[in-house]
């Protein structure tokens, strides 16, 4: 199917589905509502959207999430995995938008067939010699298409972005900050990294001395404020390695406030991901937020 006739496709069922939900209430009285769109960028792709309820324009949250080199795992990915944090922004005013990567879920089979749909581009290729900038960078320039879509719909006010992502998906907000986007105001990142768990073993990076040289290289140009979060029982990211990464990344020249919490269930890596963690992050991301207004 040409290009196109996709992007006309996706376009109709945004608009249907964007028209199907009904809005929900938050605790403190303020009124969300959760979508689910396909967004006609050049690589199109679904998002859960959780807004205030109105027409806008709203500051905007992108949502980013991690990765997964399994194939199958893949194909089981949550088409929404940080529904609870997603809704804890949009009560505080923000449009958030949680994209669902190429290569997963429903569009996660890597076959021709697939045709737009199917390629997962966050490879890093082999530990001896890991790709961690592309893969970083190529999530990042989904984060500038979404930008650029919502503005172009008058439903986010482009000078108020925010950037959040988990694991790899942090990794990609610690990417994006490099090339500086005037849009985006602030970067929030819960457990960033790439090649954690090498073989499902705990603290079994695949390069950590090249993740820290590429962190640093992502520093050097860096100026967007940036609060870094994780966790003292992370498995992918420990304590020792994400240090590291922030000490080498502000010694180039970026900017991050850095904090590690206390250990958080089994397994903290995806500490974001639980209702349980919100009041223990929370207050953390306000202050910040609030110190960029």
């Amino acid at each position: 199917m040409p290009l196109n006739s996709i992007v006309r496709l996706l376009t109709g069922a945004l608009l249907l589905i964007a028209a199907c939900t009904a809005p929900a209430r938050a605790e403190d009285d303020v009124r969300i509502q959760e979508e689910i769109w396909a967004l006609p960028l050049p690589l199109p792709m679904f998002a859960y959207l959780v807004r205030p309820v109105g027409d806008g324009p709203f500051p905007l949250v992108i949502m980013n999430h991690g990765v997964s080199l399994n194939p199958t795992d893949r194909s089981f990915f949550p088409l929404v995995e940080f529904r609870d944090a997603a809704k804890w922004f949009a009560k505080r005013g923000y449009l958030v938008v949680a994209p669902v990567g190429s290569g997963y879920g429903a569009a996660a089979i890597d076959i021709p067939e697939r045709a737009i749909y199917g390629p997962f581009f966050s490879k890093i290729g082999k530990c001896i010699k890991p790709n961690f900038h592309d893969a970083g960078l190529a999530v990042a320039q989904v984060d500038l298409w979404i930008i650029d879509f919502m503005a172009a719909e008058k439903r986010i006010i482009p000078k108020d972005v925010i950037v959040v992502g988990q694991s790899a998906g942090g990794w990609a907000a610690i990417a994006l900050s490099s090339v500086n986007p005037a849009p985006v105001k602030a970067i929030i990142t819960f457990a960033a990294g790439r090649g954690g768990r090498v073989g499902g073993k705990p603290n079994n990076n695949c390069a950590p001395v090249k993740l820290v040289e590429a962190t640093a290289d992502f520093g050097r140009t860096s100026r967007v404020p940036m609060l870094w979060i994780y966790i003292e029982n992370d498995t992918f990211f420990g304590p020792d390695l994400s240090k590291r990464m922030r000490a080498a990344f502000t010694a180039a020249g970026g900017k991050a406030e850095y904090h590690l919490m206390p250990p958080f269930g089994n397994e903290g890596h995806f500490f974001i991901g639980s209702p349980d963690a919100i009041p223990l992050w929370s207050p953390l991301v306000s202050k910040f937020l609030d110190a960029q207004k």
